[in-house]
């Protein structure tokens, strides 16, 4: 059950689905005991302040928290701008 925000660096709870956006991953359980891997839905939620610069993405290693493309672009342009000022 989902009950705070993914980004580990927010955590804020949940208390509310009205912001923020819910990711929902299918995840490959261990083999069980019959030799059958057996497959689970995994839930994550980012809450809105955070889903406005971020996403989940689902690797062969598990789920992350993502920047989005558009976010990582302005973060990227901030940074040069931040160093070209100093």
């Amino acid at each position: 059950m989902v009950s705070h925000c993914a980004n580990p660096k927010c955590a804020k709870p949940l208390h509310y689905l009205r912001e923020g956006r819910i990711f929902v991953f299918d995840v490959a359980d261990r083999t069980g005991p019959d030799g059958k891997r057996s497959r689970r839905m995994e839930h994550y939620w980012l809450c809105g302040v955070c889903s406005q610069t971020m996403a989940m993405e689902q690797s062969a290693t598990g789920v992350r928290v993502v920047m989005r493309p558009a976010a990582r672009l302005r973060s990227e342009m901030a940074s040069r701008g931040a160093a070209l000022a100093s």
